[in-house]
């Protein structure tokens, strides 16, 4: 659409990178955690031995000793990832999620029936059903909202546009996008049933309130949820499998399309062959994931980077593209006209008012608010100098490297050789 526009696609490409060198590492926990399981290994004090099996450090800083409990099953996830990613978009990526998706479904189906059986199930649902009104005008919440949809629905960063370009050029396009955006939710509101289910029967069992049992990020996941698995009445090594082993099909399948980003980009610009692409991208976010993330520090270097690269990565850049090509550019009413002739559900005038005007202003005011609170206070009390380096530095890396590769001029490609003959209708 612009040749300048071409730095928001170099910065959502290093926004994949980034999050996939840390995004490995929380399957290799669920790997190990789906093991633990097995005679629930955690014990009595699940919050004690998460930070034994991490081996934490006691306050953030530079990587200081190795943990190979975790660099082993991190090992295995990128050979799983990348071995898929070499097969290709039909051999590799669509066989998988064949697979993963049904048995990611028949997973956490199971999990959601045992946890709204358990006896004070309803507590939670309560929790998740019932608004909190006082927090619709908290910048924060909205921006981490919007950097939750976008992420689960894989837009602001990439990823749907990598794979739209694996298309037909007639392919219905709305309408696959409402099959993926309502598949997308519901799904998301049967796991919202099934985890909060299980904290409303551990805050009824500990007599305490729900809110105090759903913490935030991994302490939800490795404390929180081993601590109500020991404590079901019945078959808890079957609910923990079932839910760890949803997080390892959930987090690979996420992963691989991550990854697709950069592999993909790769491939247009350098008319590299697949193989070569998905060794020389994956293996070098492997080893960045693994020379960082199965240390000490690793998991302090992980909350501040999903943290800022999520609201001033992804919902930053998605924010970005909204007013580059509804203001700047003025392609929303060509790009709506063109979803319409081939799509059959066409977009409204609504759409351009959603799109172009309700979107910008609300994600850019509570991206100014998010600001705001952030500047006030050190998120989650870590140290500026920590912040500055894996948080900020990080955010603002990926943008400073789509600026420095927009400035390149690319030599044009022949893509066929590239992408082979069975990604041909790129």
């Amino acid at each position: 659409m612009s040749r300048p526009a071409e730095a928001i696609g170099w910065w959502q490409v290093a926004i994949c990178f980034i999050i996939a060198i840390y995004y490995a590492v929380i399957i290799a926990w669920a790997v190990r955690y789906t093991g633990f399981s097995f005679g629930l290994q955690w014990g009595d004090d699940p919050g004690t031995f998460f930070g034994e099996f991490l081996d934490l450090a006691e306050e953030p800083g530079m990587v200081s000793s190795y943990v190979s409990a975790v660099a082993w099953p991190l090992i295995g996830v990128w050979i799983v990832t990348l071995g898929i990613l070499a097969f290709g978009v039909r051999r590799g990526i669509e066989r998988a999620n064949k697979v993963f998706i049904p048995l990611l479904v028949v997973l956490f189906s199971g999990l959601v029936v045992r946890a709204v059986t358990l006896d004070g199930a309803s507590l939670g649902l309560d929790a998740l059903f019932t608004p909190d009104w006082s927090a619709i005008t908290d910048g924060s919440v909205w921006v981490a909202a919007y950097g939750q949809i976008f992420f689960s629905l894989s837009v602001g960063f990439g990823i749907m546009i990598t794979y739209a370009s694996y298309l037909r050029r007639r392919a219905d396009m709305t309408g696959s996008a409402l099959v993926a955006g309502f598949a997308n939710s519901s799904f998301e509101i049967l796991a919202g049933i099934g985890v909060f289910a299980a904290v409303g029967f551990m805050a009824a069992a500990s007599g305490i309130g729900v809110a105090d049992v759903a913490t935030q990020g991994p302490g939800l996941a490795f404390v929180a949820f081993p601590t109500i698995i020991s404590s079901l009445p019945a078959t808890p090594e079957l609910f923990g499998v079932l839910f760890f082993g949803s997080l390892v099909i959930a987090g690979l399948s996420s992963l691989i399309s991550i990854v697709e980003v950069v592999v993909s980009t790769v491939q247009d610009r350098w008319g590299m062959r697949r193989e070569r692409a998905v060794l020389l991208i994956g293996g070098a976010a492997a080893l960045v994931s693994l020379a960082l993330f199965p240390t000490s520090e690793g998991l302090y270097i992980l909350d501040a980077a999903d943290h800022f690269i999520n609201q001033y990565g992804v919902a930053l850049a998605a924010l970005v593209v909204v007013i580059v090509v509804g203001w700047l550019l003025r392609q929303l009413p060509a790009q709506r006209a063109h979803a319409n002739v081939t799509s059959a559900v066409p977009l409204g005038r609504w759409w351009l008012v959603v799109l172009g005007v309700v979107t910008p202003i609300v994600l850019g005011w509570m991206m100014y608010d998010s600001l705001r609170q952030e500047f006030d206070e050190n998120y989650e009390g870590y140290t500026t100098g920590f912040l500055l380096l894996a948080g900020w530095g990080v955010a603002i890396a990926a943008i400073v490297f789509g600026l420095a590769m927009s400035m390149f001029r690319w030599r044009a490609v022949d893509l066929e050789p590239a992408l082979g003959v069975e990604e041909g209708s790129r």
